[in-house]
């Protein structure tokens, strides 16, 4: 039975981190499961963490077959610039990556910027897998006050908290699409070019 359990925790972690916006962060789906269901909290952590990073690893994918079929041939071009950067630089990436995830930021912005610039996600994911463990393990162990008040985690989900780091991770996201990057990396000179779309 509990086999089962953890898969649904593994499931739900994929399917919200593979939906851009829509939905709470993978570390509330885990704490409701490991509160619900009285789970071992490794292994929610685990499969939950393994989940979230096959999640992300699907939406980069996706990110970049809607940014071909979208997006100008010049901002295409300009997003392969930027990529062809971050690939030159592995070891810099995945430290950032590693940072990035220990952070409380939304990763959608993350994995955008990875998809969309054909960066390589497999590149990525290690990083993300340890810096996901450790902020969802610091998350799903403070949840425990939740636990007291289960009423708490369903209203959790539509926290101002919640609300901000959405508008935070939309508005990088936007920044990243509009910057004009061969401009700002080639010319030291920061550009905003709205009209991407094709």
């Amino acid at each position: 039975m509990n086999i089962l359990i953890y898969f649904f925790v593994f499931l739900s972690s994929l399917v919200v981190d593979l939906v851009p916006f829509i939905g709470p962060p993978a570390w509330i789906v885990m704490v409701f499961f490991q509160v619900k269901f009285d789970l071992n909290i490794w292994f929610v952590l685990i499969t939950g963490v393994a989940g979230s990073a096959m999640g992300r690893y699907l939406y980069s994918g996706y990110i970049y077959l809607l940014s071909k079929r979208f997006l100008k041939p010049e901002k295409k071009d300009d997003l392969q610039f930027i990529g062809g950067k971050l690939a030159d630089n592995n070891w810099k990436v995945q430290l950032f990556v590693l940072l990035y995830t220990l952070m409380p930021l939304p990763s959608t912005p993350l994995f955008t910027v990875a998809g969309s610039s054909g960066v390589k996600t497999s590149y990525l994911i290690p990083a993300f897998i340890v810096g996901k463990f450790i902020s969802d393990a610091v998350m799903v162990f403070t949840g425990d006050y939740v636990a007291n008040n289960f009423n708490d985690i369903i209203h959790g989900i539509l926290t101002w908290k919640v609300f901000l780091g959405t508008s935070i991770g939309i508005l990088l996201i936007c920044l990243f699409l509009f910057t004009d990057w061969k401009k700002l990396l080639q010319e030291k000179k920061f550009r905003i070019n709205f009209n991407i779309w094709k």
